[in-house]
């Protein structure tokens, strides 16, 4: 049964479906062949089921948000004020760019929509200074993953979803793993500027960097909402999601006024583009998820990979190797939404924290999401920057080694995420 599974998927998948498609047929079509007496009804029941949960309407709030920011000033205004202070020093424009998608991540909670924020004006800026473009487009959609992992993490928000695990839990969980990414990146940043010589920007004086501090002080209040509000328990992940909408229209419509009222339609179907295939994937991935577990699938394929009785390190390395790979040819939602219910009953048996193994389990999703050969970042990059494939991966290594490390670092210190719960 479950090479029928991975049959179905793969031929599909090479016949050019989207990949809604050989999710959603593969359990339908394995159904027939193995339980025929079931009702179809069943599978048609876990479809809707599975986008009933209201932790879901977080998902087009934070898309939405971010989509209003993008259209906006926002990045700008970010970029802006981090480089006023640190883009004089050396390596400060990669210290800037990795800050910016840290802030922007808190934003968005998606990679691309990074990418696409950041990435547009800063690879702009880096270039100008002396980078070359391989090493502006590395430095840009490796920084863009941090997104995953600070909360609003749109991967969290699905692995909560699968897994029953605490979103709130696993938004804050995610912040000292962002930081060190960014610290990790920042600190490269500075080396690599000085033994390739990159030229120093000209220093912004105090003034300058006080008008850039006011530019900026409202967008930055977007982390503080979502952050600050999840932590303090004023408001549901879901909840800070409407915040940040309001925040967002207040701030680009209202204050800066740097979007027309006319324009939020369009803004608003573009969201709806990305949170339909968003939906249909986790409806897919819910009767994928029915059937595997009705089949017992998921005990086999633990008792083959993992054993009777695996520690809790075996079974986290084991999760971070089929996830990196899973992430390195398939969208991370749909990897989370395939590959959490098959590790997850054996992790949590095993002693692993629900909350630590979400973390380890989104920041697979943000490693495979710039990996080569298929990461969903490096052809979001190659079509933003309209450069070729080869181009935009020739400088990924030194960042996928960084976040590799950090990989083993949550493997054996789960106090990095739990440390404050």
């Amino acid at each position: 049964m479950v090479a029928t599974l991975l049959i179905i998927m793969v031929v599909l998948l090479l016949l050019n479906f989207p990949m809604m498609i050989p999710l959603m047929a593969a359990p339908l079509i394995v159904m027939f062949i193995y339980f025929p007496n079931l009702d179809p009804m069943i599978l048609m029941q876990q479809f809707s089921t599975g986008i009933e949960p209201y932790v879901l309407l977080a998902v087009p709030l934070f898309i939405f948000a971010a989509d209003i920011m993008t259209t906006g000033k926002t990045s700008n205004r970010l970029l802006d004020f981090i480089g006023s202070f640190i883009g004089h020093v050396r390596g400060g424009y990669a210290v800037t760019t990795a800050a910016a998608c840290t802030l922007f991540g808190a934003i968005s909670g998606s990679t691309q929509a990074t990418v696409v924020a950041i990435g547009k004006p800063m690879r702009q800026r880096l270039l100008k200074i002396g980078y070359k473009d391989s090493s502006a487009i590395a430095l840009i959609i490796n920084s863009s993953d941090v997104a995953l992992l600070v909360p609003p993490s749109i991967g969290m928000i699905i692995y909560g979803l699968v897994s029953g695990t605490s979103v709130g839990d696993l938004f804050i969980a995610g912040i000292i793993p962002g930081i060190i990414v960014f610290a990790s990146f920042a600190i490269y940043g500075v080396i690599h500027a000085k033994v390739a010589d990159i030229p120093l920007a000209p220093k912004a004086s105090w003034k300058e960097r006080l008008r850039m501090t006011r530019r900026a002080l409202l967008p930055l209040g977007f982390p503080i909402i979502i952050i600050g509000g999840i932590y303090s328990g004023i408001f549901s992940p879901t909840e800070a999601a409407g915040m940040s909408v309001l925040y967002a229209f207040l701030l680009e419509v209202v204050i800066y006024r740097s979007i027309h009222l006319k324009e939020l339609p369009r803004i608003a179907r573009s969201t709806g583009l990305v949170t339909s295939a968003v939906f249909v994937l986790v409806a897919g991935g819910q009767a994928f998820t029915w059937i595997i577990s009705f089949a017992r699938i998921p005990q086999m394929i633990s008792e083959a990979v993992l054993g009777p009785n695996p520690t809790q390190v075996y079974v986290l390395l084991m999760v971070t190797i089929f996830f990196f790979i899973g992430c390195m040819f398939v969208d991370p939602i749909v990897v989370i939404l395939v590959l959490t219910p098959i590790f997850y009953p054996a992790a949590v048996n095993a002693g692993v924290d629900p909350v630590h193994l979400g973390v380890v389990i989104t920041f697979q999703a943000a490693l495979g999401s710039a990996t080569p050969p298929f990461g969903v970042d490096i052809f979001t990059a190659s079509a933003v920057f309209n450069r070729p494939y080869l181009d935009v991966i020739r400088g990924t290594p030194p960042y996928i080694i960084m976040l590799v490390i950090i990989s083993v670092l949550l493997i054996f210190f789960d106090q990095i995420s739990l440390a404050l719960l």
